[in-house]
């Protein structure tokens, strides 16, 4: 029996000095391991230091304490933690590794000099726990050439490689300085960061609580102070591989669409400054960003920037800059955004937007409410179709040559940046009176351009304003009692290329308490090359343009009896005695030109008739009698109507 407890006591002193000499063995792997890759920073030409390293076997933790690093690559960075904390650790194989849980602590990382702007950036998280999280156990050779691409492509790279169920961090605080420069100096903090499933460079959803604001902003004059607050910050389906496909330059040629983002959205926000302003909004919402390698070319953009900051930029580098930031935009894709229940407060009052929203190349502004120098501004909505941002800058880097005025084929160019522009619902005071301008409808569409011409397009403005008494042409009819104007104008213009036939209809003009115009005018043989700025070129190819069928139609509303009135007033004469006079005096220009054209006598006996009776519609129907050259029709319309009018069969006719 002594002999067996003897024997058991010697077997458990060797079984411990096995596990102590074991895990020794172990703390020393794990040690030479670590030293292994910090000596492969250092390789790089980067410093890399860290204090204590211990591991214990039973709960296979591992802890590494006062990490410093600043790599070679980058002087101007440099990365500092506290502690690590490995628990659960094993390796998967000869390359990577997998632990329980992952404890970071005191991460601070610097950057001087960021960018062209020379900003000093640093971020601070004291604490980040990861769980679940395998990777790999050497980290990949940094980029020795300095390109911000690369280094991009590079940590997007290394991000891809692991994997976690979650990452937490409490706050996050990053801090940024400008010095001299414009962007002025501030302050960031998120709390409650959390990340769910990271696999293979794909997020499943990321979340801040809370991000706190604090901007000093220099600006000539009075410097001002930003502070906020951004809340529920979310993003769903994140994919940082589509965006190393972007930066990669052997996928160069590959014009498919990758998803980075499949829904980002925050809110509320809040934003005040010292001098008195505030900015508030309920939500931001943006789905489906995709990015296209073939166009999303950041490196080009950045080699487009200038290298010193502070020289203006001449013409030519301007136009390169916007033209590579249009390859940019015309690279990137987003399904829909909006961002609703804007406010902005001011001294002057407070002014409230209700949404602005793009879906579908549509960008509009919906809900207006602020405060005018005359008084309150209401708009229902504005929207731009088809709204291309890569369009618009290609279109503004034509324009921008100072000292020189655009051609108008430049100018004109806008048509080819959009489709169309449509305002609602706008109720606005008119200059300095009371009065008010409401707008239910100004929309204006086209399409089919020839060069940077449209050759279809189509207006309809549907609006009420008040007369103006400065303006002579309106003061007739504030003296009749029209105090305002009910406009409802419909106005389309199309042309066929196949038949060269040009087509003015509908068009149709109403003018509430006064009279309602309908007209059809069509052009037969009207070339392709008439599209065109050049005056000459325009000139040369209307001389094959033919006058085609007119038709007008005129309903009185009140027309007839305001210019009696007028007659009235300038002849001294009752308003019976004004008609009749007017009445006589068509009449008796139709005996003139009735000798020489039956067709003109009758449309003047249907004119005469309009005008002796209030309330009437005259129709007139103007059909050539051959070939009607529109540059001949224009002259002799100018110097001899009547023999202008003699080329037409002339039918007119009125009725109630």
């Amino acid at each position: 029996m002594k002999r067996i407890l003897i024997g058991l006591i010697v077997a458990a002193m060797l079984a411990a000095g096995g596990w102590f000499g074991f895990n020794l063995y172990a703390k020393h792997r794990a040690t030479a391991e670590i030293e292994a890759a910090f000596e492969q920073m250092r390789a790089g030409g980067g410093k890399a230091s860290h204090g204590k390293v211990a591991f214990d076997l039973m709960t296979r933790t591992l802890t590494i304490d006062d990490i410093a690093v600043t790599p070679g690559s980058q002087p101007q960075a440099q990365v500092r933690i506290a502690g690590i904390k490995g628990t659960g650790i094993r390796q998967i194989d000869d390359g990577r590794f997998s632990a329980d849980s992952i404890d970071i602590t005191g991460i601070d990382v610097a950057l001087e000099q960021v960018g062209q702007a020379k900003v000093k950036a640093s971020y601070k998280i004291p604490q980040l726990t990861m769980r679940d999280y395998a990777g790999p156990l050497h980290t990949g050779t940094a980029p020795a050439n300095g390109s911000l691409i690369d280094l991009y492509r590079y940590v997007l790279g290394q991000y891809a490689s692991v994997a976690a169920s979650s990452l937490t961090a409490p706050t996050l605080t990053m801090s940024f300085d400008s010095g001299g420069g414009p962007g002025g100096s501030g302050e960031i903090t998120y709390s409650g960061l959390a990340i769910q499933n990271l696999k293979r460079g794909k997020i499943d959803a990321m979340k801040a609580d809370r991000a706190a604001i604090s901007i000093d902003v220099k600006q000539p004059g009075k410097p001002d102070k930003l502070t906020g607050e951004l809340a529920n910050v979310i993003v769903n389906d994140f994919d940082a591989t589509a965006i190393i496909a972007a930066l990669d330059p052997k996928t160069s040629s590959d014009e498919t669409y990758h998803r980075v983002y499949r829904q980002v959205s925050a809110g509320p926000y809040a934003l005040k400054s010292a001098q008195g302003m505030r900015f508030d909004i309920d939500g931001f919402v943006m789905e489906n960003i995709d990015v296209q390698p073939s166009k999303f070319r950041l490196a080009e953009l950045f080699a487009a920037l200038p290298q010193d900051q502070s020289a203006i930029p001449t013409p030519a580098q301007s136009r390169e800059m916007l033209e590579k930031l249009a390859g940019v935009y015309e690279g990137l894709r987003i399904g829909r955004a909006e961002v609703s229940k804007i406010a902005i407060g001011t001294p002057q009052g407070t002014g409230k937007v209700n949404a602005i929203r793009y879906r579908e190349g549509e960008f509009a502004i919906e809900g207006v409410d602020t405060p005018a120098p005359q008084g309150q501004f209401k708009m229902e909505r504005f929207a731009l179709k088809s709204f291309s941002a890569a369009n618009l800058m290609r279109w503004a880097a034509g324009l921008s040559n100072p000292g020189q005025t655009p051609s108008p084929d430049q100018v004109l160019g806008l048509f080819r940046v959009l489709e169309g522009a449509e305002i609602k619902g706008v109720v606005s005071p008119y200059k300095t009176t009371r009065q008010l301008v409401t707008i239910d409808t100004i929309s204006l569409n086209w399409g089919q351009l020839v060069g940077s011409i449209p050759s279809k397009a189509n207006l309809v403005v549907k609006m009420v304003t008040p007369t103006d008494p400065a303006n002579p042409a309106q003061r007739p009819l504030i003296m009749a009692g029209v105090d305002k104007l009910a406009i409802d104008l419909d106005l389309g213009a199309a042309w066929t290329e196949s038949s060269g036939a040009f087509a003015l209809a509908p068009a149709t003009i109403d003018l509430g308490n006064l009279a309602r115009a309908q007209a059809r005018f069509a052009l037969a043989n009207v070339p392709r090359g008439l599209f065109t700025t050049d005056p000459v070129q325009a000139m040369g190819q209307a001389a094959q343009v033919e006058a085609g069928a007119i038709e007008l139609s005129l309903r009185d509303s009140g027309v007839v009896d305001l210019v009696v009135a007028q007659f009235a007033r300038m002849q001294n004469v009752r308003s019976d005695a004004a008609r009749s006079a007017i009445v006589e005096l068509i009449r008796a220009q139709g005996e003139k030109v009735g000798a020489s054209n039956l067709d003109a006598k009758a449309a003047a006996g249907a004119l005469a008739d309009f005008v002796a009776t209030s309330g009437q519609t005259l129709n007139i129907k103007l059909t050539p009698l051959g070939k009607v050259p529109v540059l001949q029709l224009v002259d002799a319309l100018n110097s001899e109507p009547i023999v202008a009018l003699a080329q037409f069969r002339i039918e007119a006719s009125t009725g109630l």
